[in-house]
Formats: structure tokens, C-alpha cells, sequence
């Protein structure tokens, strides 16, 4: 069974945490319309989704990603870059032990799940201004018993290393590279954003279902045209409060 964890969009959203945009004002019943939209994808695509207990005083509680790390074997429960959001981490961890053995980042690490890529057994651990290296050798400490290899990757001018790459095939990724050094994937199959769509690299794959924002079209017509099969979604409203369509979810196999 795969399940889906998502959370309700609050009603102070437009409170959110901002490091590269600027604030503007979030329509928040466009963005609740959007994020059920977003949310059926992801039953059509055979998810059980279950939303956690909403987070009202949480405005960037939407972005279940940040919270944790969902591997086969454990769930790393993350310390969040931003103070305000360690808040959520304690509802997630409760959903997840049922499903997972529990670990967490202490501190003085920090770490934000949407830094994080897995790539089969390699994890990349973006190094931003919301995950730092402690963070990255925390998740390296958790991890090493079920072999999986950790690997630190610098960004520019982007949030999360998912805003500048994401997976969206077995062997593919989708990357910008003016915000991320594509050799680091040098070992992937790499489809680069259109360079008028520079926020287009986060996309969410599982199984055999790749979710994409619909306000990136050049960028889909790659995507396309290197095979893969797009199934888009509305997301500019959450886009205001730098969220991607990744963020908006922890989908994992029970």
C-alpha cells in the first residue's frame, strides 16, 4: 500500500517563512482548491492519502516534506532550518512510528527534508541556509547502518536543493543548473528546466506517476519529449510561499 501524508492549507499561510521571493498576498482559498486538486492526483495515482492533524498556528505546516526523511528502513525526523516550523515535527513523527523505526536530527544540526534527494542507495543533501552540514552528518550517522552514502551539494539562488533538482525517472533527473553544478548528477540521465522557467525543477515522482506544476510548459514539453508520461497540477498560488509540488507530501510504502 502507498500512503500519502499531507496537511491542510492554514488559514495563515501568507505568514510563511520567504528567503528568495518576495512576499506577495496568497489567495488562501485558491491555494486550498489547488491543494485538493493536487491531493486527488495523487489518489488517481493509487496513494491513500491521509491528512495530519492540521497546525493552525503553523503557517507553512502545508509542507509536510520539510519534516521528514521516509526510507524504506527508518523515518528521520528533521529539525527545521526556520524555528517556527519545529513545531510540526511532533505530528509527523506520531504518524510515521506506526510505519517506520523513528530518528531525529538533534542539534545543532538542522535540516529540511526538501534538501534531501534519493537517488536509490545515495542520499544529496543540499547545503542552504535551512540545512547545514551537522544536519547532513546526523542524517549520515542515521543512515549508514542500512547503507545508504550521503553526499553534501552546494546551491545559489534557490530555497531547497528540490527547488533546483528533483527525480522524474529511475535514471533521470530534472535540474536547473544555474542553481545547482549538474555534474554532480553526472552518473543520471538530465533533462534541464527551460531557461524562462527557472523554479520548474520540482517535480514528484513515484511508481509510474511524474506530478508537475502546470504553469511550467516549456519545461513539460522537455520532460515529454525524453519520454516521460506528465501529469500536471495547479501550484502557483503555493509557489507564493515557496512550495513546490514535492513539498506538499511524504508518499511512502507501508
Amino acid at each position: 500500500m502507498r500512503i500519502a501524508f499531507t496537511r491542510e492549507v492554514g488559514s495563515r499561510i501568507a505568514e510563511c517563512e520567504l528567503t528568495h521571493l518576495q512576499r506577495e498576498p496568497v489567495d488562501v482559498d485558491r491555494a486550498r482548491e489547488q491543494h485538493a486538486r493536487y491531493e486527488n492526483r495523487l489518489r488517481e495515482a493509487g496513494c491513500d492519502v491521509r491528512r495530519l492533524a492540521p497546525l493552525p498556528d503553523c503557517p507553512d505546516s502545508v509542507f509536510v516534506e520539510d519534516t521528514a526523511i521516509v526510507l524504506d528502513e527508518v523515518a528521520v525526523i528533521t529539525r527545521p532550518g526556520a524555528v517556527s516550523r519545529r513545531p510540526e515535527i511532533a505530528s509527523t513523527a506520531e504518524a510515521l512510528r506506526a510505519y517506520r523505526e523513528i530518528a531525529s536530527v538533534s542539534e545543532p544540526g538542522i535540516l529540511d527534508g526538501g534538501d534531501v534527494l534519493r537517488l536509490g542507495r545515495n542520499l544529496y543533501v543540499g547545503l542552504s541556509a535551512r540545512t547545514n552540514r551537522e544536519g547532513l552528518d546526523e542524517l549520515a550517522r542515521v543512515t549508514a547502518p542500512y547503507g545508504y552514502a550521503v553526499q553534501g551539494v552546494d546551491l545559489r539562488g534557490c530555497l531547497h536543493l528540490k527547488s533546483a533538482v528533483t527525480r522524474v525517472a529511475e535514471d533521470t533527473v530534472l535540474l536547473n543548473p544555474a542553481w545547482v553544478d549538474p555534474g554532480v548528477f553526472a552518473n543520471y540521465a538530465q533533462v534541464a528546466v527551460d531557461a524562462a522557467e527557472p523554479a520548474a525543477g520540482n517535480a514528484l515522482h513515484f511508481g509510474n506517476t511524474l506530478i508537475f506544476p502546470e504553469e511550467f510548459p516549456r519545461t513539460r514539453e522537455r520532460l515529454e519529449a525524453a519520454g516521460l508520461r506528465v501529469t500536471t497540477v495547479p501550484a502557483a498560488e503555493l509557489a507564493k510561499a515557496e512550495g513546490g509540488v514535492t513539498c506538499c507530501s511524504l508518499v511512502f510504502d507501508a
